[in-house]
């Protein structure tokens, strides 16, 4: 099914509630600028409607909770640490919102993880770093297999 790039950039509006730029471009991920507002949605060949939706309320969680301000600099915060815990948040803070996403966002993961879009399939995630792995806890950790130490799990339950 082809994606309907205009649909899609009118969700992203009625979701953000304001009249932000939405952009289809060829790029390798989804982002939103808090500064500009304009969110930027990738033209992947074989993403399904469903994805784009997922990234579609990714992102606008970004537009609506993402502060314009860089307090990681004050806190002295790895920027990959930043990334992951603000991700896990704005996706809470998005599917509270609107609780449909739920539903919306395990599916598209479950797909992503299907087509091993975050390249793990031969890797051992138990030998990755406590930031991929939190990221993967949180986008994937449904549907792939690997144990967290009962720090790595205190940490992730702070970050929920």
């Amino acid at each position: 099914m082809t994606v309907q790039h205009e649909i899609k950039s009118q969700l992203a509006k009625l979701l953000a509630t304001e009249d932000i730029v939405v952009e289809h471009k060829q790029v390798e991920t989804a982002q939103f600028n808090v500064q500009t507002r304009v969110l930027t949605l990738p033209m992947w060949e074989k993403a399904s409607n469903g994805v784009i939706d997922m990234l579609v309320g990714h992102e606008v969680g970004h537009a609506l909770y993402t502060p314009d301000t860089e307090w990681w600099k004050e806190v002295k915060v790895p920027q990959q640490f930043v990334n992951v815990v603000e991700d896990a948040r704005i996706e809470k803070l998005i599917k509270r919102r609107y609780e449909g996403l739920n539903k919306t966002f395990y599916n598209a993961y479950h797909e992503l993880s299907d087509k091993d879009f975050f390249e793990i399939e031969n890797k051992d995630l138990d030998e990755l770093n406590l930031a991929d792995r939190g990221h993967f806890n949180f986008k994937i950790g449904h549907f792939v297999d690997f144990d967290l130490d009962i720090e790595e799990n205190l940490l992730v339950n702070k970050i929920e």
